[in-house]
């Protein structure tokens, strides 16, 4: 990846996290947790790899991304925001009545979002029928499926992935965010999942993992799976939950999170001023 490509990424994945940040404190709580842990996913895929068109959301030939931990919706808003689709003022109106970015998405209210999610596990079942629906049309774009690895307690996840992987679904790029963190806890205590990279591959994904916080190795690990021709594709991502603000990864219950005293106000407040920073380059 070249520096000037690399620079204008870094800068996109602090954007995120600074309007993901701000949206869920305006609202006084929210999830910063799984948000964060995919800002550096969203920022090479918008600001990188997908095809898409601002100016008209419904272009047939774009690529499609399906946020299947819904939960993560802040995350998905401030990209879509950040490249384009709408205006940033938009961010202050999260989950307020009759606003156009509800806590989860929901493809008829928010320009560029491409499924409604939030239903954990559903999200898989909808990324399957998309890329079965443009293998049919004979297309090449991508469907990008973002799924969290508490999410994989539903086994809907995993009747999805066999068929995908069954009918060679090479379109349906699956990544995993593995932040090993959910609702009530870790999910290693919660309901392991014990290695989900050789879970995948036992599946019949060619299997990728990569650290969630490198730009360039979620870029190769994307470009890699578009040169798989006979397989279905899958990349986990070993990533933090609250990555990138080492405030929110050291925080314990940082899933949902609650901005409900001076000590988290100030800790923000300074964890955005070295965000900032970073967005200015």
């Amino acid at each position: 990846m070249e520096k000037e490509m690399l620079g204008k990424l870094e800068r996109l994945a602090a954007e995120i996290r600074i309007n993901s940040i701000e949206a869920i404190r305006k609202v006084g709580a929210g999830h910063i947790g799984g948000s964060l842990s995919i800002a550096d996913l969203l920022a090479v895929l918008y600001g990188k790899q997908m095809k898409f068109d601002p100016k008209n959301p419904q272009w047939e030939d774009r690529d499609r991304l399906v946020l299947s931990k819904g939960h993560a919706g802040p995350a998905l808003y401030s990209t879509l925001s950040a490249v384009g689709f709408f205006d940033k003022s938009w961010l202050g109106t999260l989950n307020e009545g009759g606003t156009k970015l509800p806590s989860h998405p929901d493809r008829t209210k928010t320009p560029g979002v491409d499924a409604t999610t939030g239903s954990l596990g559903q999200g898989t079942s909808v990324a399957a029928g998309l890329a079965t629906g443009l293998k049919m049309q004979q297309k090449d774009n991508y469907v990008y499926l973002i799924v969290g690895d508490g999410e994989l307690n539903e086994g809907q996840c995993w009747e999805a992935f066999q068929y995908i992987a069954h009918f060679k679904l090479n379109n349906c790029i699956v990544i995993i965010d593995e932040n090993k963190k959910q609702l009530d806890g870790t999910t290693q205590d919660i309901l392991n999942p014990f290695d989900i990279e050789a879970k995948m591959q036992a599946f019949g994904f060619a299997t990728q993992k990569v650290k969630g916080d490198d730009l360039v190795a979620i870029d190769e690990a994307i470009n890699a799976s578009k040169t798989v021709t006979d397989q279905a594709v899958c990349i986990v991502l070993d990533s933090i939950k609250g990555q990138g603000v080492p405030f929110f990864e050291e925080m314990e219950a940082n899933h949902s999170v609650k901005f409900d005293n001076a000590d988290i106000q100030k800790a923000t407040d300074e964890a955005l001023e070295v965000l900032r920073t970073k967005e200015r380059g």
